[in-house]
């Protein structure tokens, strides 16, 4: 079953656009930053990292409710490295993704079949993953690498 999804923007000022959805949200502000804007809203690079990282989070929160356990609170940072193609036109090259759970491995039980499986339900990273690299890695509450 398909979904459509849609926003429409329209331009403020210079590079500043209002983003408006069509479900009720409310709309957001987005901007380049200077020269070309003048950085009063999220550029579309920093949208578009914070959709990966924020469908990521979802999606490890989720697989972990699914046996019914609480990793809260999850912390998610979100790296984009941007540099210049073959053409001299900037991209994003890769971006990596690190999620911290809000407790212990020791306190989260199933841990590792929800690490096996929630990245391939992340609607967002797997489309962007058919173009740029993304990577990820899960942390505890302690620091210790999971994933």
């Amino acid at each position: 079953m398909s979904k459509v999804v849609t926003a429409n923007l329209e331009q403020q000022r210079d590079f500043r656009f209002a983003i408006h959805f069509s479900d009720g949200m409310p709309d957001l502000y987005g901007d380049e930053p200077p020269p070309l804007g003048n950085a009063t809203g999220p550029s579309p690079s920093q949208l578009l990292v914070a959709a990966v990282g924020n469908c990521l989070s979802d999606s490890l929160l989720f697989a972990l409710r699914k046996f019914k356990q609480n990793p809260e609170p999850i912390k998610t940072s979100v790296a984009a490295t941007i540099d210049r193609n073959a053409e001299n036109r900037l991209r994003i090259t890769d971006i990596t993704v690190k999620l911290t759970l809000g407790v212990p491995k020791d306190a989260l039980a199933h841990l590792d079949r929800a690490l096996g499986q929630f990245e391939e339900f992340c609607t967002v990273s797997q489309s962007v993953r058919q173009g740029i690299p993304v990577a990820v890695e899960v942390y505890d509450s302690t620091g210790l690498r999971l994933k």
